[in-house]
């Protein structure tokens, strides 16, 4: 078993925060070009969409995971080829 002082706990959560919001950034980026939206439509999208709840839990581990990767869930879960 191996036991983890508070900070590397803090400090690896603040890194997952960090991937996070750089992929959000980046895939609303991508959804945005594609589909020809405005920033703020593709985020609001992205949002609402299964992917970002995924994300939002670590255990997934999405936050290790490209943009692209993340746009491609993110088209999945719509239920469309594209």
């Amino acid at each position: 078993m191996i036991l983890y002082h508070d900070s590397d706990v803090k400090e690896r959560m603040m890194e997952h925060v960090l991937s996070k919001t750089i992929l959000i950034s980046q895939t609303t980026e991508l959804i945005a070009k594609k589909y020809k939206l405005t920033l703020e439509e593709a985020r609001n999208r992205f949002y609402e969409s299964d992917v970002i709840k995924m994300l939002d839990d670590d255990e997934t581990g999405l936050y290790g995971e490209s943009a692209l990767y993340l746009l491609s869930l993110y088209e999945n879960s719509l239920g469309k080829s594209f």
